[in-house]
Formats: structure tokens, C-alpha cells, sequence
């Protein structure tokens, strides 16, 4: 992530296109804001056009504008994205999916800074600087005749790549306590960082949604979290899966002895996110209140020494 840092630094005070690259929710949107902010535009206005989810004519009519009567529905004239980002920065998300003859027309605006709206005659100048997002290859896709290999060179000038989350697992620290700060303050709870237990389980997971899929698990554990620590209770079953297979006991040990083990600390830290309570502490565990009282008893626990924050 530092690395990347750099690179945005660098590229934020030129005014040269720039090529993100990733799977999904790797958080380009959150990269490309960081470049705009950082950069001479940053008091000019920041668009975003998510190029996947408009088919071809609309796509154009949302990229260039419109005039009125260019087509069925157009009551008015309409302002495109390159128009309303003049000045500022226009970020190009799922590039890879724009359709070919669209290519064509964004090819020359970025050329010469200059198109016409759909529909219109008269030449449009702007001044926007280009930010493009994509989860494909782009040179695959070149390869494959599904997009313009002069498109690709003309946006491909600073290229920043953004590896999945499974590949840079020493972010994941610094990124739980970026997202418990954020939603401590937006859902005003006192949560400050996660327990270890939370965060080892947290670093194990191979996050197929990468930084996405983290930052809304991080946000419910917080809705959920009773103290000031996430605890691995307040994490949804599916992020606690580690992506690593699972190991025998220590030598000397039984899976009796495992098992008894674990039972005593998913116990213990029921009790702890629940400061005590035995009946909401059961919840969680998902048993009734008298088993609760049994397992505590089996396992030689005695509720009053359990610290508790």
C-alpha cells in the first residue's frame, strides 16, 4: 500500500492520464478521489461514470451530452460528464466494458479536448484530466479485438496497479483500524481497534472481496461490538474461514483436548463482548441459558475472575 501511496503522490501533480488497474474492490473509486485531491484540480469537480452499466447510445448521451430533440425523450438540453468534470477530473470506471464505437469518440476527445453532444454540431472545449478504472486486462482485451489498441496507449500513460487483498495481507491491520475509526464516528460507538483473536482471523480470511468485502464486515462488527474491541463474535461466520487448511493438535494433545480448548475460549469471549451477561452471552453462542450455565460449569470457569473491559 505504501508503494501505491508513492505512486499517487507522483502522478497526483502532473495532469497525466492515469490507468487503474485490479479486481473488483480493490478501491480504485478511493484511489482516484486521492489523485484528485492531491492535485493542482483538486478545487475543480470530481466525475465518475461507471462505463459497464449504460448500453452504447446512452453511455454517449451520459459521456458527451445531448441536445434537445436528438432523440426519443430528449425534452432538454443535457450536460454530459466530460462537461460537468471541465476543470476537474472525469474517472472512467469499468473502462473495459465500453463498446467499441464509443472507444472511437473517446478516443478524440482525448486527443484534442474537443467532441460535440449527440445530436449537436457545434464544438465543445474542455480541460479534464482522465482517470480509468478497470478489473480486466487491458491488453488481453486488445489482443482479443474488444478494445482499441491506440485507446489503450493514449490512457495507459501512468498505470497503477491494485493487487487483491489475499496478496497484501500486511494492509489488512491498517486497514481494520482506518474502517473502525470511520464507522466508530459514523455510528457513534466508543469501538477503538479489534482484540488480536479478531485480527488474526481477519488476516487469515483470503477476502474474495477484497477491500470492499472488509470494510462492510469491519462496519457491522463495529454496529455489533458491546466494548471497545471488535471480538471475533461480532464477525460474520464467512470472515472468520481462514484460508489456511486445518492443523493437528500439538503433539500430546487429544482433539478432546482441542476441542475443550476452544469451547473455554468461545466462552470466555461471549462473556467479555457481554461484560458478564450470561443470558445475552448465550445468545451468541447460539445455546439456551441453562447450557450456557453447564458449559461454565464443565469447563471449571468462574465468571466473577474473567477480566472484562
Amino acid at each position: 500500500m505504501q508503494r501505491m501511496f508513492d505512486q499517487v503522490r507522483a502522478v497526483a501533480s502532473s495532469d497525466a492520464y492515469v490507468l487503474l488497474s485490479g479486481p473488483t474492490g480493490t478501491g480504485k473509486e478511493l484511489v482516484a478521489h486521492a489523485i484528485h485531491h492531491r492535485s493542482p484540480r483538486a478545487k475543480g469537480p470530481f466525475v465518475q461514470v461507471n462505463c459497464g452499466a449504460l448500453p452504447s447510445g446512452l453511455l454517449e448521451s451520459e459521456l458527451f451530452g445531448h441536445e434537445k430533440g436528438s432523440f426519443t425523450g430528449a425534452i432538454r438540453q443535457h450536460k454530459g460528464k466530460f462537461e460537468q468534470s471541465d476543470g476537474g477530473t472525469l474517472m472512467l470506471d469499468e473502462l473495459g466494458e465500453m463498446p467499441l464505437e464509443t472507444q472511437v469518440k473517446l478516443l478524440r476527445i482525448l486527443e484534442s479536448g474537443r467532441f460535440q453532444r449527440v445530436g449537436g454540431t457545434a464544438e465543445i472545449q474542455v480541460d479534464v484530466r482522465v482517470i480509468a478504472a478497470t478489473n480486466r486486462t487491458l491488453r488481453k482485451e486488445v489482443d482479443a479485438g474488444r478494445f482499441r489498441e491506440d485507446l489503450y496507449y493514449r490512457l495507459n500513460v501512468f498505470e497503477i496497479a491494485l493487487p487483491p487483498l489475499r496478496e497484501r495481507t500486511e494492509d489488512i491491520p491498517l486497514l481494520v483500524d482506518h474502517f473502525v475509526s470511520l464507522f466508530a464516528k459514523k455510528h457513534s460507538k466508543a469501538v477503538t481497534g479489534a482484540h488480536p483473536e479478531a485480527m488474526t482471523a481477519l488476516a487469515a480470511h483470503p477476502w474474495p472481496g477484497n477491500v470492499r468485502e472488509l470494510e462492510h464486515v469491519v462496519e457491522r462488527a463495529v454496529i455489533l461490538a458491546k466494548g471497545v474491541q471488535i471480538r471475533q463474535f461480532d464477525l460474520p461466520q464467512s470472515a472468520t474461514v481462514s484460508k489456511q487448511t486445518p492443523t493437528l493438535p500439538p503433539e500430546g494433545q487429544t482433539i478432546a483436548d482441542s476441542l475443550r480448548s476452544l469451547e473455554r475460549r468461545m466462552v470466555i469471549e461471549a462473556l467479555q463482548a457481554e461484560q458478564g451477561v450470561q443470558a445475552r452471552a448465550a445468545r451468541r453462542l447460539g445455546v439456551s441459558r441453562a447450557n450456557l450455565n453447564y458449559r461454565i460449569q464443565k469447563l471449571g470457569l468462574r465468571v466473577k475472575d474473567i477480566q472484562y473491559e
